[in-house]
C-alpha cells in the first residue's frame, strides 16, 4: 500500500508540475518568462505542412525528393535556434523598409525572406565580394547606377539596394517564366539557369539537378518563410519588446565635400559610429564630393542614444 500511495502521490505531483508549466507556456508574461527558460526543451520530428508555397506557387511536396529534401531545410533551419531568433529580431526592424519597396515594383513580399537567407538581414560581404543585405556584385550595382567605390558604397543603402534587387528579380520573372526561378536566378543568374534548364529539358526549378547552393536556395527561403510566420508552431518564444526596432531618422543634404564626419556628426548631436550605423554606405571618414552631386544622409532623431 505504501508504495501504491507514494505512486500516487508521484503521479500527482506530475500532474501538477505539468499544469504549472502549461500555465507559464499559456501566458509569456515578464513574470515568468524566464522561468520557462528552464527545462524548455525538447526535439521533435517536423510536420511539414501541405500546402508551402513560393510567391503562390506550390512545391511539389509530393516527389520524395522534394518532401526530403523540404524536411531538411524545415529540421537545420527550426533547430538552428540562436540564428532562428536573430532572424525573428532583425525582421521587426528591417522588413518594414523592404516590404513597401517589394510591392511597390509588384515583388510577392515572399521574396524578403531571400534577403534574409542572403545576408541574414546583415551588411554581410562575401568572399566573391557580393555585399549589403541583398548581396549584389559590383557590377551589378553599377549597372543598376548605384555608387560603388572605396568612398561610397550604395549597396549598402537598404533601400537602394532593394530597389536594384527588384529590377533584377523583375527581369529574371520575364526571361524565365516563374517567380521560383526567378529566385533561383539571383542565386545561380538568369544565364546559368537558362543553361541548366535547357540542358535538362525541363522547365521548373524543382525538375533541375543542381549544385548544392542553388539546389538548396529555394528550400531555404521557405523554409525561414514558414518559420517566422509562425514562431509557436517551430517553439520559438518571445515578446514584442524582445524584438530590434527601427530608429526614426530625419534626413540631411549634402551636396559638397565633407572633409571630416566626426565633426559632422557632431553637429547633430551624435557620435562617428552612430552616424556610420545609420549610414553604412558612407565607406571613409570624409566624402569626396567634387561634382556636388546630392547625397542624402539620415540622422537618428534625438533621445535615442543619449
Amino acid at each position: 500500500m505504501k508504495i501504491i500511495e507514494r505512486t500516487l502521490a508521484f503521479v500527482g505531483l506530475l500532474s501538477l508540475s505539468a499544469l504549472f508549466i502549461y500555465a507559464l507556456q499559456d501566458a509569456p508574461t515578464d513574470e515568468n518568462f524566464e522561468k520557462m527558460l528552464i527545462n524548455d526543451y525538447n526535439v521533435y520530428a517536423l510536420q511539414i505542412p501541405d500546402d508551402l508555397n513560393f510567391a503562390g506557387e506550390p512545391m511539389p511536396l509530393k516527389d520524395p525528393d522534394i518532401y526530403e529534401r523540404m524536411d531538411k531545410e524545415l529540421l537545420v533551419n527550426t533547430y538552428w535556434q540562436s540564428n532562428g531568433l536573430l532572424m525573428f529580431k532583425r525582421a521587426k526592424k528591417y522588413f518594414p523598409i523592404i516590404e513597401p519597396i517589394l510591392e511597390k515594383h509588384g515583388i510577392p513580399e515572399d521574396f524578403k525572406y531571400l534577403a534574409v537567407i542572403e545576408s541574414g538581414l546583415t551588411n554581410a560581404v562575401s568572399p566573391a565580394g557580393a555585399t549589403g543585405v541583398w548581396q549584389i556584385m559590383p557590377a551589378t550595382g553599377r549597372e543598376n547606377g548605384l555608387e560603388v567605390n572605396d568612398n561610397v558604397d550604395e549597396r549598402y543603402n537598404l533601400e537602394k539596394a532593394t530597389e536594384v534587387a527588384c529590377k533584377y528579380l523583375k527581369k529574371s520573372k520575364q526571361d524565365l517564366g516563374s517567380w521560383t526561378l526567378a529566385a533561383a536566378a539571383y542565386n545561380a543568374g538568369n544565364a546559368g539557369v537558362s543553361r541548366r534548364m535547357k540542358e535538362q529539358n525541363v522547365s521548373s526549378y524543382y525538375d533541375l539537378l543542381l549544385g548544392e547552393e542553388t539546389g538548396r536556395y529555394l528550400f531555404r527561403i521557405v523554409a525561414l518563410k514558414e518559420i517566422l510566420s509562425n514562431p509557436d508552431k517551430y517553439g520559438f518564444n518571445f515578446r514584442e519588446k524582445d524584438l530590434y526596432n527601427t530608429i526614426p531618422t530625419y534626413q540631411v543634404k549634402v551636396d559638397s565635400t565633407v572633409t571630416d564626419f566626426t565633426k559632422f556628426a557632431e553637429k547633430y548631436g551624435i557620435n562617428y559610429k552612430v552616424l556610420k550605423l545609420h549610414n553604412p554606405w558612407l565607406r571613409d571618414r570624409h566624402l569626396v564630393n567634387k561634382s556636388r552631386k546630392i547625397y542624402t544622409i539620415d540622422i537618428p532623431e534625438k533621445g535615442y542614444y543619449n
